[in-house]
């Protein structure tokens, strides 16, 4: 190790279905292990809007932006890896063959535009989902009892434990779905992939499996964080009326995503005893959303993160 150079890296990836993403800073890809075996790789430069306007890379304010552009990037490359999995009526590709150049450009072109459609679609409501149940269903569920509490700060407390119970049940359902554990296992792929670039390893599959499955700079801490920062934020707000109270907490959700944004991205980097404290809690709640990936899925991550790293063309094969 004393030969390796260790690197200081953003990279960031997200699981898909049979694959993972790796987000570099310039360059997107994902990779995909289809159903005969072959890896494919679709790569794509980062697009993103905080390259355009300085003022947008401010603290909280970069947080905020980020959030949304990783929910769109996610969401693409969760579409990308569904579709070597679709199964397509033959009806529908019989009609395809029957069509000329012309038609078939056309009938790609609006396909397109569903797609994008779609995305942005279920972005909205991943969106809308995540705040009515972890941030509103809460809220109300507290207001219930609300005269029971002595003070604000308590009640706020009560709300945001009621939360982080919710979320937890949440994802121990979620995680005893079949599909849903192989997802895991790929997000624990990237994980252990990441690991071993930032420690300057070689990307090898040998390498990568030596390496924690556990990262602190994942999304996984990164809602958990969220939720520690809003009880925090919330704790302030002390307004009778349940509607002007949940409005308020709404119109504060973007500056508790920049807060969270920060600090899980300071986490990533330090190595305070007080920063890996922090992290403890989200290290924790991973060991549910990752698991141990074998070999096959370990080196599609590898494939994805090279991709990233290396001038490997668009579309390439492994």
């Amino acid at each position: 190790m004393s030969e390796n150079k260790k690197h200081m890296t953003s990279i960031g990836g997200q699981a898909v279905m049979e694959g993972v993403m790796m987000r570099g800073p310039k360059e997107i890809a994902v990779a995909v292990r289809k159903p005969d075996g072959e890896i494919i790789i679709d790569k794509k430069p980062v697009a993103s809007i905080l390259q355009k306007y300085k003022f947008l890379k401010l603290p909280i304010i970069r947080g905020v932006i980020s959030f949304f552009e990783s929910l769109v990037v996610g969401t693409k490359a969760l579409m990308f890896s569904a579709e070597f999995f679709d199964i397509e009526e033959e009806e529908d590709k019989a009609k395809k063959a029957e069509m000329t150049e012309e038609e078939r450009a056309k009938a790609e072109a609006k396909e397109s535009k569903v797609k994008t459609a779609a995305i942005y679609g279920s972005v909205v409501v991943a969106l809308l989902f995540g705040i009515g149940l972890f941030m509103l269903l809460p809220g109300v569920l507290v207001d219930l009892v609300r005269k029971l509490f002595p003070s604000n700060i308590l009640a706020t407390l009560t709300e945001g434990l009621v939360r982080i119970t919710i979320f937890l049940i949440y994802i121990l359902l979620v995680s005893q779905m079949k599909d849903i554990r192989r997802v895991f296992e790929y997000h624990g792929a990237e994980h252990k992939t990441i690991f071993c670039y930032e420690s300057g390893e070689e990307l090898t599959i040998e390498n990568a499996r030596k390496f924690s499955r556990l990262h602190p700079r994942c999304g996984t801490s990164f809602l958990l964080i969220v939720m520690v920062v809003s009880i925090i934020l919330f704790s302030f707000i002390s307004v009778d009326h349940i509607l002007l109270r949940l409005g308020l907490r709404l119109l504060l959700l973007p500056v508790v995503a920049g807060l969270s944004y920060e600090v899980i991205k300071l986490a990533g980097r330090s190595k305070s005893k007080c920063m890996r404290l922090v992290s403890l809690p989200g290290m924790w709640l991973q060991k549910i959303t990752t698991r141990e990936p074998d070999d096959s899925q370990l080196e599609v991550a590898i494939a994805s993160l090279t991709a990233v790293l290396t001038g490997n063309p668009e579309d390439d094969k492994w």
